[in-house]
């Protein structure tokens, strides 16, 4: 049962999370978008979310900046913060087209927001779990889109749920948060969608 928990610490990671996002979002959403052209924009965003970053890391490492992969120093959370903020920024920049794709757009303007919430919580030396505002981040772009798209999608929603469950359990039993770290991490990770697709429908 440990094995089975701490592995959706690894299977929901948050680097995964956009990409999860986007390749659900290209999988639901009824527009017609050619096959070439959805491989490329997945390709493109797996580069900057999954390569960059992991790259970046292991330079952090290099010069002593980061210690471990937890970042469990919440002062080493800044860094990466920033090249996440800046790796998203270039995404709504110059990859997702808010005309072509604004709902992908708005996915990335949360995710730019959470970080930005994270990011603020780290110079309070406060720890809100980047899991859960992952996770919980996918969870609010498909709740968002299921009212975008008047669509039920319960069963997409329902699996989130219980990863969001599983992976609180996998945070709790490897003592990497508290609980009240996994709600503020659940918040400032689901609430931004919803926010941001509030405004985008008005």
């Amino acid at each position: 049962m440990k094995f089975i928990l701490r592995s959706f610490s690894y299977i929901m990671h948050p680097l995964f999370m956009p990409l999860l996002g986007v390749c659900i979002y290209f999988t639901i959403t009824p527009k017609f978008v050619p096959e070439s052209f959805m491989y490329a924009k997945i390709f493109a965003i797996s580069i900057l979310t999954l390569v960059v970053p992991i790259l970046f890391y292991f330079l952090l490492e290099s010069i002593n900046l980061v210690s471990s992969k937890e970042l469990s120093d919440v002062k080493e959370r800044r860094v990466p913060l920033l090249c996440q903020m800046g790796v998203t920024f270039l995404i709504i920049s110059v990859i997702i087209n808010g005309y072509e794709f604004p709902e992908l757009y708005m996915f990335f303007i949360g995710i730019l927001i959470a970080s930005a919430v994270c990011l603020l919580l780290s110079f309070f030396k406060y720890k809100a779990s980047l899991h859960m505002v992952g996770v919980s981040g996918v969870l609010g772009f498909i709740i968002a889109l299921s009212m975008v798209y008047t669509t039920n999608y319960l069963q997409i929603i329902s699996l989130l749920v219980i990863a969001i469950g599983l992976t609180a359990a996998s945070r709790l039993q490897m003592k990497a948060h508290n609980m009240h770290e996994l709600v503020v991490g659940l918040i400032a990770g689901g609430l931004p969608q919803l926010v941001v697709f509030y405004f985008y429908n008005i």
